[in-house]
């Protein structure tokens, strides 16, 4: 609640055109912002790319802000499309994961499952560990992949994932629970190897 608060005098400062609250906006949403880009993209340079632009558009539009969404979920949202934008210009759409597609139908089945709670937590901790879950969330459909980053990584609600991406709760519900089937086939041999060479 604090957060909020200190949002909402934040964006008032903004709207009057205070300089050291473009400043602090930039201090306080510059850090998740970049993460958000950096997984969307994979490249760094990109990514700050998209954070300043992300600022930019922002401040120019700071009196269009209607406030619905908190400060943070707006200023991902303008992040999600800037770096969409790239994504896009980059490569022509892959896999479509629409709204339309029947809830549950089309879901992979998963044909590797392995117990990771067994796993000794420093497996999760190594760099190669790190290494291979950041390859396969970036491997995941961009659709998911934004989710998963905003929802699991971010820490925002589902709500505010939703807000964010323009989508319904459902929607964002849905992609998230594909996020995680996927990222569970992609990582289970991984694991499976993982756990065999310690046995």
């Amino acid at each position: 609640m604090l957060s909020e608060d200190s949002d909402r005098v934040l964006l008032e400062r903004l709207r009057r055109g205070d300089k050291s609250a473009c400043a602090e906006c930039i201090e306080r949403h510059s850090p998740g912002v970049y993460r958000v880009a950096l997984r969307l993209l994979g490249h760094e340079a990109e990514a700050e790319e998209v954070m300043q632009e992300t600022f930019l558009s922002a401040f120019k539009a700071i009196d269009k802000f209607e406030g619905r969404a908190g400060l943070a979920t707006w200023l991902y949202r303008i992040a999600h499309n800037a770096a969409l934008m790239r994504l896009r210009r980059a490569q022509p759409e892959q896999v479509s994961v629409d709204d339309e597609e029947a809830f549950g139908e089309g879901l992979p089945v998963p044909t590797q499952l392995h117990d990771w709670c067994c796993l000794p937590e420093r497996d999760f901790e190594s760099s190669e560990t790190r290494a291979a879950l950041e390859r396969a969330i970036h491997d995941l459909p961009e659709k998911l992949r934004v989710v998963f980053v905003m929802r699991e990584l971010e820490g925002l609600s589902t709500e505010e994932t939703a807000q964010a991406l323009e989508i319904s709760i459902d929607a964002a519900k849905v992609r998230l629970h594909r996020a995680r089937l996927q990222l569970r086939e992609h990582l289970s041999p991984y694991f499976t190897e993982l756990a065999q060479t310690e046995a």
